[in-house]
């Protein structure tokens, strides 16, 4: 077998939450606000991190490095990001882009003053959507979600604006890494056969949502992120709340109500043949 279940590591944040829902109740003290669980390899490093996000309040308002800056700062790669929403509150929101294009230093201004909340641009947002976030882009979560994040494995954020937070900001970093324009969508979700939609890709990996009953031989680097009660990986069965990664051919067999992220390295949607 060539598979590995990821261990689980629960993350105070202070937007976080103080009670969890299944199948993660078990991570939570009541004590410390969870706002994050992560999934990670008892070693070795991988190229995506997942992480389950559970939110009461706005995350701070921030970017990420692309590959160039990431380089420039001696680091392996940059963090382009995408988010599946598990759970909204009614009027939940993510700010995604800014609602115009500005220069830098008009972005610096704002992000000083407080002005940068009215300029990101929150959209509303549902159970069941799929953003994808490319490296330089301004966002931050809003309060009352909760979302599955797949990202390049590159833990850095330059914060802009904290909503008078006593925490950290990265302003000129942040203002450097940003690109202060719109976000776009792109073009958007796209079957590839099987019960295959792709919802990523072109950028540093690629995100797909698999539904139903086949049965696949993966290859190697291929994550899989079971949203229910899936069938199996290797003969373990896949549950919702685990994430798992290949290191090698693997056979997964899934059952007819299956629901599955598979995400993995590369711009390029793979062909995975019938076991």
């Amino acid at each position: 077998m060539a598979a590995i279940e990821l261990g689980r590591r629960a993350v105070e944040r202070i937007w976080g939450r103080d009670a969890l829902p299944s199948p993660f109740e078990s991570l939570a003290d009541g004590e410390c606000p969870i706002g994050e669980i992560w999934f990670e390899a008892p070693q070795g490093h991988l190229d995506l991190l997942v992480k389950y996000l559970f939110t009461s309040e706005r995350l701070s308002i921030q970017v990420h490095p692309d590959a160039a800056q990431a380089k420039q700062r001696g680091l392996d790669r940059g963090k382009d990001e995408a988010w599946l929403v598990l759970d909204a509150e009614p009027g939940a929101t993510i700010g995604l882009g800014l609602t115009h294009e500005v220069d830098r230093d008009t972005l610096r201004a704002a992000a000083l003053s407080g002005e940068i909340e009215q300029l990101l641009d929150w959209r509303p947002v549902a159970a069941g959507e799929i953003l994808y976030s490319p490296a330089g882009t301004v966002h931050a979560i809003g309060a009352g979600l909760s979302v599955i994040e797949i990202q390049q494995n590159c833990d850095v954020t330059y914060r802009l604006y904290d909503y008078g937070r006593p925490r950290e900001l990265q302003l000129e970093e942040a203002v450097s890494a940003a690109r202060p324009e719109p976000w776009t969508v792109g073009d958007g979700p796209r079957p590839a056969g099987y019960g295959r939609t792709v919802h990523v890709e072109g950028g540093h990996f690629v995100l797909e949502r698999w539904a139903g009953a086949r049965t696949v031989e993966l290859d190697d680097a291929v994550t899989l992120i079971p949203l229910g009660n899936c069938g199996a990986l290797g003969g373990r069965p896949l549950a919702a709340g685990t994430v798992w990664v290949t290191d090698g051919p693997t056979r997964l067999d899934l059952a007819a109500g299956a629901d599955l992220l598979v995400a993995y390295p590369g711009s390029d949607v793979r062909a995975f043949e019938a076991a």
